[in-house]
């Protein structure tokens, strides 16, 4: 049996030390995303469990030694202890998915207290990770062989992306060789009150914010104003404002963005939430991810301010960003004219700045959409075009594994690859990373659809549709064949009806489909009379480009029943 250690010995563990240098690492990353209060709150926790005091750890204890309350504080009635604990966790959880790969130990506070765990990386073999519990009187820590809910995102980043044990040095290469993408400032908002429930609930808010709008990779958050003689930091295009009301029983935040050029309001909005404990710290992250999803998210209103923006004669960096916003103007539409501008676009982009992440991403689905749209080409070209598209989505998850774009291409390119499996796994690791991201969740709702697994797949679909409805012609598409595949054809057709009809020889294909299942036959002979007129090497192939999109062949084969029905003559 272990005896209890003696201070001297607990002092000179080489584990506790390991732990305590752990601890300074974390908190003087630029990627541990955490207020001055959150780090005295995770010093705090960590020194006391480190000195054998962990059993005195409560959430009244840190309300009074850290956040300065006095005696008469009551967790019941003031919830800030629990809001921060959970900012806290968000903020690790985020380190140990960028700068924090492959530190040695990791440091967790686990849900539903206070006190923390630890992992000595170093000894984790392949399939099993030992949880190093520090015990309120320490000695040499047991090791319990169970794996870490912490560890597994960044144990598969690491076995997923070559070479990510150089976070630091991509994190830096990134930002300093990457065009200028827009800037967030998200200012401290108003408590109305003048409560310590006020403020820390404005405290709280604020934070959430932060933490889900950085997940979006395409924008730059800032939660202090850059000084005017500092000429290293670009200042913020965009501002975040807002206050917080509260009630008797109830909180309301307005919010509003500003553009820092003209102070004009480019959006604003209001959201409720209840004062109940256990309801408060759900309200926030909803109001936050609704925040985030609406400002940062493909076709957002950041991306809609910045495209509408004229620059004459703009600088590279500038310039390379307009590519981006060019390649979301074009899967507006899917022009096929606009495709290969937009490609070079990019490729210029990318030339210039090799570490622009975002822009090889989107290289790639230029490339996926020239295989899969390239009906006329012959097959050496577009199984070229599959090859570098999944060159570039490498090469874009290898600069940044949480770049979402890239991860997006990656699945695209896998999946028409026919390593459909490998292809989903991509997508759910990637809407883990960042699941406010609506045209990402779409996608991967798509191929999960189209894999054969339509409920969860459509699910997706229409969650995407209802936090972005004025997104792509994409949902309206995708909804028809949820709708066609269920049997609901009227449904189908009026989903497919709201898409554009002359850009995209995919809508017609899946108008005939639906038409001819649905018995409408002069509405199908017009449909078919298109593709044979405009696309007769899609109608030639027809079973092959299904073929490559629907992963079951019962759904082949239901779909081309379809398209008989409509008049097309497709062999056996």
């Amino acid at each position: 049996m272990i005896q209890p250690a003696t201070t001297t010995e607990r002092e000179e563990d080489p584990f506790l030390l390991d732990c305590r240098a752990q601890l300074d690492l974390i908190i003087n990353s630029i990627d541990f995303a955490a207020t001055d209060r959150e780090h005295r709150f995770f010093r705090y926790v960590v020194e006391e469990t480190l000195a054998g005091r962990g059993d005195r750890i409560k959430a009244y204890s840190i309300a009074v030694e850290v956040f300065g309350r006095g005696e008469a504080f009551d967790p019941q009635s003031d919830p800030i202890v629990r809001i921060e604990a959970g900012h806290l966790r968000r903020a690790l959880e985020r380190y140990y998915l960028t700068s924090g790969q492959s530190d040695p130990i990791v440091i967790n506070i686990p849900k539903g207290g206070y006190v923390p765990d630890f992992v000595r990386r170093e000894q984790i073999p392949a399939a099993q990770s030992p949880v190093l519990q520090v015990p309120p009187k320490i000695t040499e820590p047991e090791r319990h062989w169970t794996v870490s809910p912490l560890l597994m995102p960044a144990m598969v980043l690491a076995l997923f992306v070559a070479g990510a044990s150089v976070f630091a040095w991509w994190w830096t290469s990134v930002r300093s060789s990457a065009p200028l993408t827009p800037r967030v400032l998200v200012e401290k908002f108003d408590d109305l009150t003048g409560t310590q429930n006020g403020a820390a609930i404005a405290t709280g808010l604020k934070h959430e914010i932060i933490s889900q709008l950085s997940k979006f990779k395409d924008v730059v958050v800032m939660e202090t104003r850059v000084s005017d003689g500092d000429k290293s930091v670009s200042p913020p295009r965009f501002v975040l404002a807002g206050s917080v009301h509260l009630s008797a029983d109830a909180f309301r935040l307005r919010v509003r963005l500003k553009n820092q050029a003209d102070g004009s309001v480019l959006w604003a909005n209001s959201y409720d939430g209840q004062m109940k404990v256990a309801e408060l710290v759900k309200a926030q992250s909803d109001i936050a991810s609704n925040v985030s999803t609406s400002l940062a998210q493909t076709y957002g209103v950041i991306f809609q301010a910045d495209a509408n923006v004229k620059v004459e004669s703009p600088p590279e960096d500038w310039a390379a960003y307009s590519c981006s916003l060019s390649y979301y103007a074009y899967r507006e539409d899917l022009d096929p004219e606009k495709r290969s501008s937009v490609r070079a676009c990019l490729q210029a982009a990318v030339d210039r700045f090799p570490n622009y992440a975002t822009g090889w991403g989107l290289l790639s689905l230029i490339y996926i959409d020239q295989y899969r749209y390239g009906f006329a080409a012959d097959p050496a070209a577009r199984a070229a075009a599959l090859t570098r598209a999944l060159a570039a989505a490498r090469q874009a998850t290898g600069l940044d594994p949480l770049n979402i774009r890239g991860r997006q291409a990656e699945m695209l390119a896998l999946y028409f690859n026919r390593e459909i499996e490998a292809a989903l796994q991509v997508g759910k690791q990637a809407l883990a990373i960042n699941p406010n991201d609506t045209e990402f969740m779409s996608n991967y709702g798509e191929r999960l659809s189209l894999s054969g697994k339509w409920t969860e797949g459509c699910s997706l679909i229409e969650e995407a549709r209802q936090r972005n409805p004025g997104s792509s012609a994409d949902y309206q598409a995708d909804l028809g064949l949820c709708s066609y595949f269920s049997g609901d054809y009227s449904q189908a057709i009026m989903w497919i009806s709201r898409t554009p009809s002359d850009k995209n020889p995919l809508y017609h294909l899946l108008r005939a489909a639906f038409y001819g299942e649905a018995g409408m036959k002069v509405e199908a002979d017009r449909e078919r009379a298109w593709l044979e007129q405009n696309q007769p090497d899609l109608v030639k192939d027809i079973r092959n480009q299904l073929s490559m999109r629907l992963g079951r062949e019962k759904d082949v084969e239901f779909f081309i029943g379809s398209l008989r029905k409509a008049g097309l003559k497709i062999a056996d």
